[in-house]
């Protein structure tokens, strides 16, 4: 399964990579708005990890561009963000986000327990369609 990181942060980049390559996911990453969109539509990714305050495109614009966009429509998508306001998380969710998390409240096991729910491994995906 493959994860795009939508990021700018380097180093939590580096770490929310590290964490889902060991969990089993593909990941690739853009570090501004319009790269997410790009790499986005080139392969379309089962799940994006999006934060909000990025250049060139912020989260919102990407999330509204995805929703627009009939491969993109159904992608996934996790906003995680520094962003702490109510009116953000509920702007982001009018806008087609199936979930919202400051990243400062969001641990590593809580988010990979999160994203197996949405888009599950690989490995875990091969095994339940083999018994099937």
């Amino acid at each position: 399964m493959h994860i795009l990181i939508a990021e700018d942060d380097t180093f939590l980049l580096r770490v929310y990579s590290a964490e889902l390559q060991k969990a089993g996911y593909r990941v690739t990453s853009a570090d501004d708005g319009e790269k997410v969109l790009a790499m986005a539509r080139e392969e379309i990714p089962d799940l994006i990890l999006l934060d909000i305050l990025m250049p060139k495109k912020n989260g919102f614009e990407v999330l509204e561009e995805m929703r627009k966009d009939e491969k993109l429509a159904k992608t996934p998508v996790i906003v995680l963000t520094s962003l702490e306001r109510e009116e953000d998380a509920k702007h982001a969710k009018k806008l087609g986000a199936n979930d919202y998390f400051i990243k400062s409240d969001m641990d590593l096991d809580n988010l990979i327990f999160l994203i197996r729910t949405l888009a599950p491994p690989a490995k875990a995906a091969k095994k339940r369609h083999s018994n099937t």
